[in-house]
């Protein structure tokens, strides 16, 4: 036990000389048991280093067990290759340079592509499943089992420009799915956690991390922490891995880095309170893009598709067959958080009755009309406003183009009568992107650039592959990388 200290901010370093008794002792110890920790626990333990896991709930799992289960991985998997698609690292690399941008870290991007196979292969040899299906749909997730689907608008405009479209969100296959309510992120977490304890990795439960622990040189060598409401001490003796998830359910952090999200549920766990994020900084460490937010918006993809997105100007801002979450972001972050899905009776009834659709995301119209002009009235949009918003879009429509904003010519269609609206007006919700800088060998780093010595992190306390834009499975896929490559570097000490 430490010696108890008065008058300091809690979240400050504690000298290791303080320490009187260790209760808890290991080479790696490792903050968090979701996707990030649980990857860095096989890879330690692989590497012959004694591990221990601090988690803060009563079980692994974390967010990655509650998720969908994207993992976004490309560059030619086998599962690509054997549904036909082709990738290659470098066009991997491409759209992701592009798409989740601007300032999207090359060098971990570079390697993420450039190993993405090999992940793929670890995944695999560690019992993750993944059906040999392609699930071609509009849609936050595929409904099924199937094993691979786009996940990130690679296939609509402007990106399929950019990069040849090629699928990249490999889903672990899961029986009795039932989307919002149990996913397949269970079977992701499910055999890395039985593959760590197999290993010998230890855990302990009910483990809230309070503050680091550092010796004289300024190096980490271990973490106290409250269990059971008891103050307890953990001696790291090569090094310690943060891997508690973001700072999406702090609101102070919030309302500091991210206001956007102020007000907006959190699409995250409670747990992800962002406190390794501050531990870490009160020893220096550097912080990067920290104002980074993912957006769900809550519409059904197979409605959005046969429509047209419209915000509180009625004009079209977004081409309605992309990732839904890069709509989410252009709606919250770019208008204003006002967005009216404009469709006609036909299309509407053709989307419920499609079996690919989102029930949960299935709104009723607000506003119903036989004609744009009068629609137009009942929402109380700027005279002319949605009228030319359609005509435009009603004109290139009837070639099957559309040259505003790039959808796909499958899915326009000319707006016909009677016509709807549905609000969708702040139907978003969001977490957070931005962490600690940390470098490709999950080293965080110094506001000095130099590595923080016996400090590791990686999943969403620190910044990943995404500066600003998303794709579903990048977040388990950049937790699930450089979880691994955290475990091994905190094990060579």
């Amino acid at each position: 036990m430490a010696e108890p200290t008065s008058g300091t901010d809690p979240v400050r370093p504690l000298p290791a000389e303080s320490v009187t008794t260790w209760d808890y002792e290991s080479d790696v110890v490792i903050a968090g048991y979701g996707i990030a920790g649980v990857c860095a626990a096989i890879e330690a333990a692989r590497a012959g280093a004694d591990v221990l896991v601090l988690e803060r709930t009563g079980g692994w799992g974390g967010a990655a067990s509650l998720s969908g289960g994207f993992i976004y991985l490309g560059g030619g998997t086998p599962l690509q290759k054997t549904l036909g698609f082709d990738d290659t690292p470098e066009n991997m690399k491409t759209f992701m340079m592009a798409a989740l941008g601007p300032g999207a870290d090359e060098a971990k991007i570079t390697e993420y592509c450039e190993g993405s196979v090999d992940h793929y292969n670890w995944l695999v040899d560690n019992g993750v499943p993944f059906k040999e299906s392609f699930y071609s749909q509009p849609g936050w997730e595929t409904p099924s089992d199937d094993g691979l689907m786009y996940s990130g608008g690679e296939n609509a405009a402007p990106f399929n420009t950019i990069a040849t479209p090629a699928p990249r969100g490999h889903v672990p296959q899961m029986a009795d799915k039932k989307i919002g309510e149990r996913g397949g992120g269970y079977m992701l977490m499910k055999p890395l956690a039985e593959e760590a304890e197999r290993l010998g990795v230890r855990a302990e439960y009910d483990m809230r991390v309070q503050t680091l622990i550092t010796d004289g040189t300024g190096r980490v060598v271990g973490v106290s922490a409250k269990q059971y409401g008891k103050d307890v001490t953990i001696r790291a003796r090569k090094g310690v891995v943060l891997a508690t998830g973001s700072f999406a359910y702090n609101k102070d952090m919030v309302a500091s880095f991210a206001p956007r999200l102020i007000g907006r549920p959190g699409a995250a766990i409670e747990e992800h309170d962002g406190r390794a994020i501050r531990m870490a900084q009160a020893l220096g460490a550097d912080l990067a893009h920290m104002d980074a937010t993912e957006v769900a918006f809550f519409g059904d993809p197979q409605m959005m598709v046969r429509g047209i997105l419209v915000n509180g100007r009625g004009q079209r801002y977004v081409n309605e067959d992309t990732y839904p979450g890069r709509i989410g972001q252009l709606t919250l972050l770019h208008n204003d958080n006002q967005a009216y899905l404009i469709i006609d009776e036909a299309a509407y009834e053709e989307a419920k009755t499609t079996p690919t659709s989102t029930p949960f995301f299935r709104f009723q119209p607000k506003w119903v009309a036989e004609t744009v002009e009068e629609l137009e009235s009942e929402m109380g949009l700027p005279e002319g406003t949605l009228q030319s918003t359609v005509d435009v879009y009603n004109r290139h429509a009837a070639n099957g183009e559309d040259p505003v904003l790039g959808k796909k010519p499958e899915w326009v269609k000319p707006i016909g009568t009677p016509v709807a609206a549905l609000d969708l007006r702040n139907y978003t919700a969001g977490f957070t992107l931005g962490g600690l800088r940390t470098n490709t060998a999950s080293e965080v780093l110094h506001v000095s650039g130099e590595p923080i010595p016996g400090l590791f992190a990686a999943g969403r306390c620190t910044s990943g592959v995404c500066a600003w834009g998303y794709a579903s499975g990048t977040s388990l896929g950049d937790g699930s990388f450089f979880g691994r490559r955290a475990g091994i570097s905190a094990a060579r000490g």
